[in-house]
């Protein structure tokens, strides 16, 4: 039901002086993704939930699906293949910009880039404001 405007205009009374719903913290439960078995099960919360949030973003290309904004996901194809040398310091560039798109997350520390062969090895320590935890991503090199 669409609410009616009064003759003093729109009823905002409701959440003007509410400060509770102003400093209430957005719970970050969502579903878990069992990603070897391509299914949902139950529910993760807090810091188990940025975690799998940060893999989901690295795990998810930029600009390829629709149910994404712009600014969720990654550009691999922008470096793998590249000059390795070139490619490094972008790769922290991507990285970086992607996970920090998530307000829970508040840092990155020791973001490491290592080629070993034709794989590529992502490290970093991801601050949050539930906690820290390791990020590892490996990535097949398209040559």
């Amino acid at each position: 039901m669409i609410p009616a405007i009064g003759a003093a205009g729109p009823i905002t009374t409701l959440l003007a002086g509410d400060s509770t719903l102003e400093s209430a913290e957005v719970p970050s439960l969502t579903y878990r993704m069992d990603w070897d078995g391509k299914r949902i099960l139950s529910h993760v919360d807090a810091l188990k939930a940025v975690e799998q949030a940060a893999v989901k973003i690295l795990r998810t290309d930029r600009y390829e699906h629709l149910i994404y904004s712009t600014n969720y996901g990654t550009e691999w194809s922008l470096v793998l293949g590249k000059d390795r040398l070139l490619a490094r310091s972008e790769i922290r560039r991507i990285v970086s910009e992607a996970l920090l798109q998530d307000e829970r997350i508040t840092a990155l520390e020791a973001l490491d880039v290592a080629f070993i062969g034709d794989t590529l090895s992502i490290y970093c320590n991801v601050i949050t404001r539930y906690g820290n935890f390791q990020l590892r991503k490996e990535l097949k090199e398209s040559v």
